[in-house]
């Protein structure tokens, strides 16, 4: 006997039914069960209710018996379907997990799911293995064997750790304008041209472009962030050899902080950041009095985030320079735009890792003093 079953929602269960619509933030199935619910509370008829939300009989009829036997968490959620039984064993995935860890067979940079479901049917007994199969079996065990990641660990010993702390405590010092702290890097980016005009967006259309582009060359970026107050400089230059470091240096101290007495520059390891570059460019009288004026601090090796503006440059990749720009010009002019907008609005980098926290987190990396001699 097909039973009727009828709906009356009470207004919290409406209320939390229409925000669930709203929001669209569920999967599809659950949201049209809320439909169904609503407008069967509205007592519009089951065939009525499966032609507007484009469901069918029966699935309406669940949903209406469900919310009146278990609740409305119920009707709302997936029932229990029982499935096909696993193709795989244990044991077989087992070995299908230390395939997909080994290395490929010759001639092919990495697995894939088809060469993956080939070797392991020659290793067992199974005539067949579906390329769906390999998916959801490597999916539950987190494993993507056509993807690689680079890493690279540091050699955390007494000199990173001396250059770790002396950035840290310079972060962590009082401004003072006679002293400033100043961080440097450099960058690289290209031009890049369309080759055909964009199509402008529109509503209802995203804005497109062609997929070949010209490249137009090259430039470099140096950018300078003090780390105590809201500023930074953008200097784009055609490279950075030892003479564009050396110009860069001599504009920090005449042209950006002209009354500063001693400035102090958080630098990474690259080969032209030294004291040398400045005599390879300029005359050795104006080497030296740059110089006078300047302190040089160098992060650890590998340990650029130790670098306040390295955050900065990636958020002027990310604000700025994640588009096509093709000529120098438009890219001072950009980039100048951004660096103004950047100032005038007072952002900062908010950075959190301290000395003591550093001693606490890289406890066990930190060197061993030696015992005292007798």
């Amino acid at each position: 006997m097909n039973v009727r079953y009828r709906v009356d929602l009470d207004q919290p269960e409406r209320d939390e039914l229409t925000a669930m619509l709203r929001s669209g933030k569920h999967p599809a199935r659950k949201l049209k069960r809320a439909q169904i619910l609503l407008a069967a509370d509205a007592g519009q008829r089951d065939e009525t209710i499966a032609t507007t939300v484009v469901v069918g009989g029966s699935t309406v009829y669940r949903t209406k018996r469900r919310f009146v036997e278990t609740g409305l968490e119920a009707a709302l959620s997936e029932e229990l379907r029982p499935g096909a039984d696993r193709k795989l064993t244990g044991k077989d995935e087992a070995l299908l997990v230390a395939t997909a860890c080994s290395s490929p067979p010759p001639g092919r940079a990495r697995w894939t799911l088809e060469l993956l479901a080939d070797a392991f049917v020659k290793l067992t007994e199974h005539e067949q293995l579906s390329r769906e199969t390999v998916r959801r079996r490597l999916a539950e065990n987190d494993l993507k064997p056509w993807r690689k990641g680079h890493w690279c660990i540091p050699k955390v010993d007494a000199e990173y750790v001396a250059r770790m702390e002396d950035v840290l405590d310079l972060y962590a010092e009082t401004p003072d304008p006679k002293r400033p702290v100043v961080c440097f890097d450099e960058s690289p980016t290209q031009f890049v041209g369309e080759v055909r005009q964009p199509i402008p967006a529109a509503p209802g259309r995203l804005e497109r472009y062609d997929y070949e582009y010209r490249r137009n060359g090259t430039a470099n970026l140096f950018v300078f962030l003090d780390a105590h107050r809201p500023w930074r400089k953008v200097k784009v230059t055609g490279g950075r050899a030892a003479a564009d470091f050396a110009h860069c240096m001599r504009d920090l101290a005449d042209v950006h902080y002209p009354e500063a007495a001693c400035i102090r520059v958080v630098l990474d390891n690259l080969s032209t950041h030294t004291p040398a570059a400045l005599y390879q460019a300029l005359p050795p009288s104006e080497a030296r009095r740059v110089l006078r004026r300047l302190e040089f601090h160098y992060t650890p090796k590998h340990a650029s985030w130790l670098n306040m503006v390295e955050i900065e440059i990636g958020v002027l990749r990310s604000q700025c320079l994640n588009r096509r720009i093709e000529s120098r010009d438009s890219l001072v002019a950009e980039v100048a735009a951004w660096e103004n907008q950047r100032n005038n609005s007072g952002a900062r980098i908010n950075w959190m890792f301290s000395t003591e926290q550093a001693r606490l987190k890289l406890a066990k990396a930190y060197p061993v003093p030696t015992a005292k001699e007798s």
